[in-house]
């Protein structure tokens, strides 16, 4: 993924949530924080392969839903001993759109 990817409209993520993303056979997720700002990891868990994009954020790290591996969402450590997560850089263009970038 080396080229800049439009994935939709920002209004597409609500506040506080994350959505995945299936980008070239990875799964990507992208979580807009309440800030309104854009951060984006890898949408699987490497503990259980649970679904990140539906775990709990809050400004920082975003927790799997399944067994509470927590990730931070600007380096994508783990903040419980774990595998890390591969970052993503992503932004919101111009026209609101989001735009991720490997």
């Amino acid at each position: 993924m080396n080229n800049p990817r439009v994935l939709g409209p920002v209004e597409q993520i609500p506040f506080g949530e994350g959505r995945a993303f299936g980008i070239d056979g990875e799964q990507v997720a992208v979580f807009r924080l309440r800030d309104g700002t854009l951060r984006a990891l890898s949408a699987v868990c490497p503990h259980k392969g649970g679904p990140i994009a539906d775990g709990t954020i809050d400004q920082s790290v975003v927790m799997c839903p399944l067994h509470q591996n927590s990730f931070e969402l600007d380096t994508g450590c783990s903040t419980t001993g774990g595998k890390p997560l591969r970052t993503y850089k992503v932004f919101a263009d111009e026209s609101r759109n989001i735009v991720l970038i490997s």
